[in-house]
């Protein structure tokens, strides 16, 4: 959990910086940057119905940062439970990006498909369970080997072994 908030306000700063210097092209008459920060605190809150309508409204004005948007919503359907959304939005956002942002979208893909695929399974849906589960080890699997930074304390690569070990008595 430290992790994540740590690597949340990472983002957070790193966003703000872009934001910053984006100067007229966001900001101006839009109020673009009021506008992220009701969506990022509605997240940061979890008041995940609200961030992710604000994102929404958000990615067709963000220009360049169009992608950490889409990531950031994908991660408010991620908290909200919404794992089939989030495992979607995730994934299109992986296949058009590189390094450290394709690992970021693949680890919001493979969080949701692990968590839909267990929902699966307990639902005695075994084939769509299990090839969630495949999905979201996969997923895993690349951001771990490609992005191991990513994963400082071990998360993700402790939700991989629990994936293995699911498949494995399945």
């Amino acid at each position: 959990m430290q992790a994540r908030s740590l690597l949340t306000a990472g983002w957070a700063l790193g966003l703000a910086l872009v934001l910053g210097s984006c100067g007229e092209t966001m900001s101006s008459g839009s109020g673009f940057q009021s506008k992220y920060a009701v969506a990022r605190n509605a997240l940061e809150a979890g008041d995940y119905e609200r961030a992710r309508k604000a994102y929404l409204k958000l990615i067709s004005q963000a220009g360049p940062l169009t992608p950490r948007l889409q990531l950031e919503y994908a991660h408010a359907e991620l908290r909200a439970g919404n794992f089939s959304e989030a495992a979607s939005a995730a994934s299109n956002l992986a296949q058009s990006q590189s390094g450290t942002a394709r690992g970021a979208a693949l680890a919001v893909q493979g969080t949701a498909q692990h968590e839909l695929g267990l929902i699966l399974l307990s639902q005695d849906q075994t084939a769509a369970g299990k090839a969630q589960l495949v999905a979201a080890q996969k997923a895993l699997s690349e951001v771990l080997k490609s992005h191991a930074d990513l994963d400082p304390l071990g998360g993700m690569a402790g939700r991989k072994a629990s994936i293995a070990a699911r498949l494995k008595a399945l």
